[in-house]
């Protein structure tokens, strides 16, 4: 069987995980995992870089408050979109730090209020913690535009990997019962939307491609998300009636035909849905950036798409 096409530096970090002698995320604890992610972020991921406010805030939720951080290239700004980001981390580790450096680069590109959502993480808050922390956290940031200093007239919500399936459970809800303002789109980076299967893209990168079946089995384990709750696979609860949509996934990336089939059945409910892949990457590559120079023309790619989907 030929090889898939790679590109040079995934090629290149491929090699040097193969050669780190360290070990992987399934042979870790969830405090390792997460020490393990926090001390590498200063080598996957660019500087915050300069913006008009980064601010911490903080919402009420189900079970204690929850954090939230603000990040905007102005200083101050009137009504309008303001996108409600939840982060990837396999719903085990990361925070308003580990996705820092991303949101801060959507803030800039697409010129809108980025608010980040650090909602509970498991094993400690299984599911259905994080679904419920997301959704709260949206509804609030619609309806609280004195307490976040940026009146929100709609909302886009976008995540990475399980932050993107968040993301979707967070549409879904409010599609079903609204909030204070809309929900005028999507974007979701390489979205988990079921366990994964050891088919297809499952079976073919599911090992040396640095997201594991071993580790998504992990994260699986700690999650503890029942395979038929329309919290854990969306597309249980039907994709009809869902906001414009933008969803990238990479070629190498175990989860691909996952964001295959979420767009597919987005279109066949009668979506307006735009599906790019990032050929010859893997997964996580939004957050490897430093490591990954040619991950920046795909984040490109997409927040444009993106942008002409809210200005339609």
């Amino acid at each position: 069987m030929t090889e898939p096409f790679t590109r040079p530096d995934v090629k290149i970090l491929l090699g040097m995980m193969a050669a780190s002698g360290q070990p992987p995320i399934h042979e870790m604890t969830p405090v390792e995992a997460r020490a393990m992610r926090k001390a590498s972020r200063v080598e996957t991921e660019p500087p915050v870089g300069e913006l008009g406010v980064i601010r911490d805030l903080i919402c009420p939720g189900p079970a204690g408050d929850i954090p939230l951080r603000l990040f905007d290239p102005r200083a101050d700004r009137g009504p309008g979109d303001v996108i409600v980001f939840t982060h990837g981390g396999g719903f085990v580790f990361g925070d308003l730090d580990s996705h820092a450096s991303l949101c801060a680069e959507i803030a800039r590109t697409m010129d809108l209020p980025v608010i980040a959502v650090d909602y509970r993480l498991a094993p400690e808050a299984p599911f259905p913690a994080a679904p419920d922390d997301s959704i709260v956290a949206a509804r609030w940031i619609a309806a609280n535009g004195v307490a976040t200093g940026r009146e929100a007239k709609r909302l886009i919500v976008m995540g990475d990997s399980a932050g993107a399936n968040l993301a979707i459970v967070t549409a879904s809800a409010l599609r079903d019962d609204p909030a204070a303002v809309p929900v005028a789109a999507q974007c979701l980076i390489y979205p988990v939307t079921e366990t994964c299967r050891d088919e297809g893209s499952g079976r073919e990168f599911g090992d040396g491609y640095f997201l594991t079946r071993d580790g998504m089995d992990w994260f699986d384990s700690h999650y503890r998300a029942p395979d038929d709750d329309r919290r854990r696979n969306p597309i249980v609860a039907g994709l009809a009636g869902m906001p414009p949509t933008v969803i990238m996934t990479a070629s190498l990336d175990p989860l691909r035909d996952q964001g295959r089939a979420l767009a597919s059945e987005i279109a066949k409910a009668g979506g307006d849905v735009v599906y790019l892949e990032a050929s010859g990457t893997i997964h996580g590559f939004w957050s490897l950036r430093k490591l990954l120079p040619s991950s920046a023309s795909d984040v490109a790619r997409c927040l444009a798409h993106l942008n002409l989907m809210i200005a339609a």
